[in-house]
């Protein structure tokens, strides 16, 4: 999957948290004087820093003295620094076996976590089906038994159902799995289907251009959809199809509203209200109380007429709002696949 490219961290070091700290110090340090500081981390704190570092990009010179300065009061002239896998994989090289170092990379490189069980939380269900479905019943029980539950639960619905039911009666005569065999489960999920989700992970064309066309106001994402279904209306279907719109907010149940409505800034959420439907801002008022909705009336009312550039901009932002917390876990968005499906 492509990586877009992150901005640089901003220069507050106040926002850093403790391992950006030194993902950023360590890159400072350069090769010879950072290897016996990574000698003495363990896995998990290597992999993490690594994890971070990997995805730094391009830190200012003035970030990395103002860090320099808070550890050891002093900093002559150092250059800008710029983190990347190949750095990060170079720097590894240089400390330590490259079977580590591969594996590290491999880790860091695949979807998030801290351990093997963390990562296979995070990797999509029916892609972690169309894997399991080709092992043995007892090893997908095992693999099961140690996600989530609420994972666990798609995972077997997206699997065969006479195999699905084969792994639930393995799951409830298992016992207490022995060291070695999880141990062996573990490896086996690293090497043949970590690793090489790592490598293969691709998106899908149509849902990367949704989210483009996502990010597009109102005027340009009408004229290219619209362009598109003149050349390939498939495509353009299965793009529209994809897209999370702000009009798609009406559909978040009471719970997801209230928690969109505590991370929106009061003043975008006036500005992106004024260009909502009639039906959309009933849903927002109701659920909201009598006198934050009586005070949002008033906010819209006093802006008077605003720019449909700003409107499409605190839209967007509201949008993004709520699938960083739909990744995060902390609210539902509702799939177009179907009225009453849910994904998290």
């Amino acid at each position: 999957m492509a990586r877009a490219v992150k901005p640089a961290v901003k220069d507050d070091i106040r926002s850093l948290t403790g391992a950006e700290r030194t993902a950023i110090l360590m890159l400072a340090l350069g090769e010879e004087h950072s290897a016996k500081l990574w000698q003495m981390m363990d896995d998990d704190e290597i992999k993490e820093v690594s994890q971070i570092m990997s995805n730094l990009g391009t830190i200012s010179a003035a970030l990395v003295e103002k860090l320099m300065v808070d550890f050891v009061g002093q900093l002559s002239g150092t250059g800008s620094l710029m983190g990347s896998y190949e750095s990060t994989e170079r720097l590894l090289s240089r400390l330590m076996p490259a079977e580590r170092v591969g594996a590290i990379m491999e880790e860091i490189r695949g979807p998030a976590g801290r351990t093997m069980w963390d990562k296979l939380g995070n990797v999509n269900e029916t892609v972690l089906a169309n894997y399991l479905k080709n092992e043995y019943p007892q090893t997908v029980a095992v693999v099961l038994s140690k996600i989530k539950p609420e994972h666990a639960a798609r995972v077997l619905a997206s699997l065969p159902e006479e195999f699905a039911l084969e792994v639930v009666q393995r799951m409830l005569r298992m016992e207490s799995v022995q060291k070695d065999i999880l141990d062996k489960v573990e490896r086996t999920l690293r090497v043949e289907f970590m690793s090489n989700l790592a490598r293969t992970a691709k998106r899908d064309a149509h849902e990367m251009m949704a989210e483009i066309f996502n990010n597009f106001d109102r005027q340009t994402e009408n004229r290219f959809v619209t362009a598109l279904e003149e050349r390939n209306r498939d495509s353009a279907e299965r793009i529209k199809a994809l897209m999370f719109t702000f009009e798609d907010l009406g559909k978040l149940d009471p719970g997801s509203i209230q928690t969109l409505l505590r991370h929106v800034e009061k003043d975008k959420l006036a500005l992106a209200m004024k260009g909502a439907t009639d039906s959309l801002r009933d849903v927002f008022f109701s659920n909201m109380s009598e006198r934050a909705g009586k005070i949002l009336r008033e906010d819209m009312e006093s802006m008077g007429p605003v720019r449909l550039k700003d409107v499409d901009e605190a839209q967007m932002r509201m949008v993004n709002t709520a699938k960083d917390l739909a990744n995060k876990g902390e609210i539902m968005i509702a799939s177009k696949q179907g009225e009453d499906e849910l994904v998290y």
